[in-house]
């Protein structure tokens, strides 16, 4: 028992989750370079600074507010044997799993309540409010957001049970996927028609960036896809064509600067009724080009 504590109790090797970060993000780049699979609203350059500003200001936040709360009460978690895995006395491959798979379930079911909640909309707004979609908007989280969401992270960490290693690895995994799934990066459909059965890509989350409400009220899943597919939220028959993204009364870039974006859960929020889209006469689960 003591072996397998302390196993669970290590992290990733920095030079391996920051392979996987940047070597993620400089693919994806490339790729958006080179097989788009949306034309550009703004202009690139000035959204990148925009969106670099908000990951400089997302990266303090989780430094100074999540982490000093999450990363020990990771380590309480498993030398204490707190938590729903900690029950079983599970191998440490199988917790490892379980951990995975229940922190992107339950981070599925925050990225629903940050759309349903005002307070968590507010905030979650601003991210939505990019007029285009690419692996920048993957980094482009309100600092008021992510100070919301660690009770939410705690909560998850201690009744799950989840230790330093599982939260470490799950921690990467999401960013990789993040980039992954918000970039502008064309695959073959024959591919991510199959992939997407199992993960979340490019197309189907660029879907819930449409202005189309009842767009953007599915596809919220994270790593794997299968939360939208067990709650019936999966929605994949959209032309990739005639998908808008961003906030409905927000598509001038004068909207979106900087200083606006971040001054957006402060303001009054007006909601403006987006467009209505006629449905493609198959089913939700066949991805359309």
């Amino acid at each position: 028992m003591y072996r397998r504590r302390d196993h669970m109790r290590g992290e990733l090797p920095t030079w391996l989750n920051a392979t996987l970060i940047v070597g993620t993000f400089a693919v994806v780049a490339v790729m958006e370079l080179r097989r788009p699979l949306r034309t550009d609203k703004d202009d690139k350059l000035r959204r990148n600074a925009r969106n670099a500003a908000f990951s400089a200001l997302a990266a303090a936040t989780v430094a100074v507010a999540e982490k000093p709360v999450v990363g020990p009460l990771a380590l309480r978690v498993q030398s204490k044997q707190l938590g729903l895995l900690k029950l079983f006395g599970l191998p440490p491959w199988a917790e490892l799993a379980l951990s995975l798979l229940l922190l992107d379930y339950t981070l599925f079911i925050w990225h629903v309540l940050t759309h349903k909640i005002p307070l968590l909309w507010r905030f979650h707004k601003p991210h939505h409010a990019d007029l285009d979609l690419d692996a920048s908007t993957a980094l482009r989280f309100h600092f008021g957001e992510l100070l919301l969401s660690v009770p939410w992270r705690a909560a998850q960490v201690r009744l799950i049970g989840v230790s330093p290693l599982g939260l470490a690895l799950w921690q990467t995994l999401s960013l990789v996927a993040i980039m992954f799934h918000h970039s502008n990066m064309r695959l073959p459909h024959r591919i991510e028609r199959r992939l997407c059965r199992l993960v979340v890509t490019p197309r189907m989350h660029g879907i819930h960036h449409s202005v189309v409400r009842e767009e953007t009220d599915s596809n919220w899943s994270t790593i794997f896809s299968w939360p939208d597919y067990l709650h019936g939220t999966i929605r994949l028959n959209v032309l990739q064509d005639g998908v808008t993204i961003g906030v409905p009364g927000f598509q001038d870039p004068q909207q979106v600067t900087i200083g606006k974006a971040l001054l957006m859960p402060f303001g009054p929020q007006v909601e403006v009724e987006g467009p209505t889209r006629e449905r493609l006469p198959v089913p939700r689960t066949v991805l359309a080009v």
